[in-house]
């Protein structure tokens, strides 16, 4: 998505909230936001910014979760209900893994805010984020 597309959906997103988008509408842009916010942290990972990489990791996987729910006619508009649909994504496919990529998410959104973790720690969570996005890319 184009900077410009980018602002200018910021910029409306207040008033688009109760319209309704086509579910293949929705897919693409969480997708789109998906690979935006993983090309986003790599970069900042690359100068060395562990807060921001994190913070944008976490926005990949819970983009992710947003283009699976939409693929199922649903829309995740909280922290709890990505939770909760991780948890039922999770039971569906049993594969217990996702659940704790998750954890691995949520603990690099956490970073945003402590700034706890090291720049090796946060470039590991998101090779596990890496690996959360193959196993959603997979799920209908």
């Amino acid at each position: 998505m184009a900077v410009v597309e980018e602002v200018v959906l910021e910029a409306l997103s207040p008033l688009l909230r109760g319209l309704e988008f086509d579910p293949e509408d929705k897919q693409e842009l969480h997708l789109k936001l998906c690979e935006k916010y993983l090309r986003e942290a790599e970069e900042f990972l690359e100068r060395g910014d562990s807060v921001q990489a994190g913070e944008k990791a976490w926005g990949t996987a819970a983009q992710m979760l947003k283009v699976v729910a939409a693929r199922r006619g649903r829309e995740l508009r909280s922290h709890s209900m990505l939770w909760e649909f991780v948890e039922e994504l999770s039971k569906e496919l049993e594969d217990e893994e996702l659940l704790t990529l998750w954890h691995v998410a949520n603990s690099l959104h956490v970073n945003f805010y402590e700034s706890w973790a090291t720049l090796h720690a946060v470039e590991r969570g998101l090779k596990d984020i890496k690996r959360f996005i193959e196993k959603l890319k997979k799920v209908s």
